[in-house]
């Protein structure tokens, strides 16, 4: 029987664990021969093992992160070598010409290049040759390996070894070993050499693997960099070498190299490791070379980590602010913005957003006084936006909500007078959607309240508004009010309304126009936003109204009053353009045409700003327009107001008010009250037409000294509510309903009678009281007749305030003696 050996097919993974232990295995082998060989100071027999442990670096199967892991093991064994070369130099004397000789008879190149290497570290060390030339001839024969890989790692260990032995300012190697500029040459040299081989990585294997060697160069980009890196830490490098020698060097191989991956990373590599003062006085150098970059390198990265670095240092250095103005960086920052737009005309806008928001962030922390600086930028913001006319992508909104915000923030407190003074910003937040651009708005009016920004310029009211008219306006093509969360809708436009009262100017005249102008802005929201902003701009006019009698101010201009509705009008539309007087009758005129529109979307509003405006205009003695202003009222509760219950609400509102206004002459107080017992009588229930024509009474009693005291009008309306509770009861009894629910009504009028008397009324008399206490006694004691506890509460109550005044001395208690409980 023949046993079959059964093959397991490793995957690729497994493939390049088992071969980086294969060649770990050979390595550590070879090097454990080698260290004895070293021991026994046995030089040949140490050259042919390091050879053989090298010549595993000589493999194409590993892949860059494992070859990584073997190079790493390789070189930390040639230390030893160069250790024992060291010696043989130092403690017996033999010539590192002789050892520098000696290694390049190893048979592979790969084996003896890194041999050279070593060996070369310790030629420089002895200084029996001048650095320059050993590191010139170091950096020629490794030209020899041109694997991209196995080239890569050696002259990434050929750096490793020179690193301190480079002739730099200052050092020891400098002189006959070199000068620094030599250490330049060299560095720059492998560098290109280096990046080269990079970049050579990419194009080899199939286009399958594209994304797979992507991950590996960038798993390699830092042996490329180090060159970078050590370039920036000579001493000898100064600002004229950097702008004459280096920087160009660097930019020609990375602008020559066309590749999206080294351009990227060595760009940032380049800004990272030197200094930003190199960088501000190199600024049009490299800048220069961005647009000349592969259109997919993402430049605005590159630019904004420049624009950073060179803002941190403003930060931490403020007196290099001559500097920067000394070489202009912002126009040279402006302009390479520009030039990359337009070599990059397919740039996502999300890009073209984020770098002028760099931009934009460099000008805030630089030139933060230079308000045409940050207009420029967001200028050259809109021009893309408008060219491209799509924005509406969320990557793109964020980017321009960050753009806008960056002047809010920046300048806390008048951030809102800055982004006024900056003709391009309601522009760049005209490209936003309706939502972001409410949010944006909401940003904006939170800051005015966080810090009590206040405006009293008309044009910059005006301009405020148009900035935030998403949110005080119906725009076309967005969803109706109805379909919006009500509870953030609601908490924007009380927002608005907390804006109208930071919209102030201590002038009188001014004032009136920035009012006129809310008030055009407010009446595009619609009947669901009005509710919520009007009130704002009522109250704000009434408080001006008091402003102007606190002046000296007050209503003596009953003439024009009088004059009619034309000239009236004239002299709004005069004040509105601050061309007229502002005086309390022309706000009051405006009051009655802002509530008037009004009425059209919310009635009962309306209604009560009405009233709150009678009320002042009475106490300013201005009494057509009081009249007016009731008389709108009622008009508004007639053709308006047809729910019951609103009516009942409406029509307290308009007796209480009435109660308060005494200005009125007798004929005009007579119809008005008229008017609203009326109505009172003219309720839908019973019930609400009692409580009403109750209230009534007072219009006829006032505590005023100059007020109505008509004692026998007050009575012959208790009498009516009287009349209308007994309606009430025979109502209840005809529908079979429970008898005695009334008595409410009688108890509420018992105290009404009982309020009278106590204020002095002639016409009410103990009598009267007697008569409807025992009334309201019988109805009780009605058979049948079942009260709610309340009402017996409330009765009880009533009866023992009558029997307290009654125990009371004096006039009191003599009074209410006649009254039998």
């Amino acid at each position: 029987m023949v046993n079959k050996v059964v093959e397991v097919k490793l995957s690729a993974a497994e493939e390049q664990e088992k071969w980086l232990a294969d060649a770990l295995n050979v390595v550590k082998q070879q090097a454990f021969y080698m260290r004895r060989a070293l021991d026994s100071g046995n030089l040949r027999e140490a050259l042919k093992y390091s050879a053989q442990m090298l010549s595993e670096l000589r493999t194409s199967k590993l892949a860059p992160q494992k070859y990584y892991e073997l190079y790493i093991v390789v070189c930390g064994e040639l230390q030893n070598l160069e250790a024992f070369f060291w010696d043989e130099h130092k403690m017996r004397g033999r010539s590192c010409v002789d050892l520098y000789e000696l290694v390049q008879h190893a048979g592979n190149i790969v084996p003896r290049l890194y041999l050279l290497c070593t060996v070369g570290a310790v030629y420089i060390r002895s200084k029996e040759g001048p650095a320059k030339e050993v590191l010139s001839d170091l950096s020629e024969v490794c030209k020899g390996v041109q694997h991209p890989i196995r080239g890569l790692f050696l002259r990434a260990h050929l750096t490793q070894c020179s690193r301190d032995k480079l002739p730099d300012t200052g050092s020891e190697y400098e002189g006959e070993g070199g000068t620094v500029e030599d250490a330049v040459e060299f560095l720059l040299q492998n560098f290109t050499e280096m990046n080269k081989l990079w970049v050579r990585m990419q194009h080899q294997g199939p286009a399958t693997e594209r994304e797979k060697r992507e991950q590996e160069r960038r798993e390699l980009r830092d042996l490329v960099g180090k060159n970078l890196h050590l370039l920036s830490q000579l001493e000898g490098v100064n600002l004229d070498m950097y702008k004459t020698l280096v920087l160009p060097r660097i930019l020609e191989q990375i602008v020559n190299c066309r590749d999206e991956i080294a351009q990227q990373y060595l760009m940032d590599c380049l800004i990272q490791v030197f200094p930003d003062d190199f960088h501000l006085n190199t600024l049009e150098t490299l800048l220069g070379a961005c647009p000349e970059l592969q259109p997919t390198v993402d430049v605005r990265t590159i630019m904004s980590q420049l624009m950073d670095r060179l803002s941190t240092f403003m930060d931490k250095n403020p007196d290099a602010l001559p500097h920067f103005l000394e070489v202009d960086a912002f126009a040279k920052f402006n302009s390479a913005v520009s030039k990359v737009m337009e070599a990059q005309t397919e740039m996502p806008l999300k890009g073209v957003v984020s770098l002028h928001l760099a931009l934009l962030q460099f000008v805030l922390r630089v030139h933060p006084d230079r308000l045409d600086y940050i207009d420029q930028v967001l200028a050259a913001c809109v021009g893309i936006l408008d060219a491209r006319r799509q924005t509406k992508d969320s990557p793109t909104t964020k980017q321009l909500v960050a753009l806008l915000s960056s002047a809010l923030d920046k300048f806390g407190k008048g951030g809102v007078m800055t982004v006024l003074q900056l003709p391009h910003y309601a522009r760049v937040m005209g490209h936003l959607d309706h939502e972001t651009n409410k949010s944006m708005a909401v940003v904006i009016i939170q800051n005015m309240v966080k810090h009590e920004t206040t405006i009293g310029d008309p044009e910059k009211v005006e301009c405020l508004l148009s900035l935030v008219r998403h949110l005080t306006q119906d725009m076309d093509g967005v969803p109706p009010v109805d379909e919006l969360d009500m509870d953030d809708f609601s908490e924007e436009q009380n927002l608005v309304a907390r804006l109208v009262h930071l919209l102030v100017n201590p002038d009188p005249r001014i004032q009136f126009q920035i009012l006129s102008i809310i008030r055009t802005h407010l009446f595009k929201g619609g009947q669901s936003r009005l509710r919520f902003t009007i009130p704002s701009l009522v109250f704000c006019s009434l408080q001006l109204v008091h402003q102007l009698l606190a002046q000296g101010i007050t209503g003596a201009d009953q003439a024009l009053a009088a004059a009619g509705a034309a000239a009236s009008q004239a002299a709004l539309a005069a004040a509105a353009a601050g061309e007229g007087a502002v005086t309390p009758l022309t706000l009051f005129l405006f009051l009655h045409k802002v509530v008037e529109s009004l009425s059209e979307f919310v009635p009962p509003l309306a209604l009560k700003l009405a009233l709150e405006c009678a009320q002042v205009a009475s106490a300013c003695g201005l009494e057509p327009i009081a009249y007016d202003l009731f008389t709108l009222a009622f008009v508004i509760y007639e053709e308006e107001i047809s729910d019951s219950k609103a009516q009942v609400t409406a029509l307290h509102l308009i007796i209480g008010t009435l109660q308060r206004c005494h200005v009125f002459s007798e004929e005009n107080r007579d119809t008005l009250t008229h008017k609203a017992t009326g109505y009172s009588a003219k309720l839908l229930k019973k019930a609400d037409q009692c409580r009403a024509v109750c209230a009534c009474a007072h219009l006829f009693w006032s505590d005023e000294e100059d007020g109505p005291r008509d004692g026998e009008r007050v009575v012959l309306c208790l009498k009516r509510a009287l009349k209308i509770a007994n309606a009430a009861a025979q109502q209840l009894s005809a529908a079979a309903r429970v008898p005695g629910s009334h008595v409410v009504l009688l108890v509420e009028i018992l105290n009404k009678y009982l309020y009278f008397f106590d204020k002095g009324n002639p016409h009410v008399t103990p009598v009267v009281l007697q008569g409807l206490i025992e009334l309201i006694n019988s109805e009780l004691a009605m058979d049948g007749a079942t009260v709610d506890a309340t009402v017996h509460g409330f009765y009880r109550a009533t009866l023992a305030h009558i029997r307290d005044q009654k125990h009371k001395a004096g006039a009191v208690g003599e009074k209410y003696s006649e009254i039998q409980i």
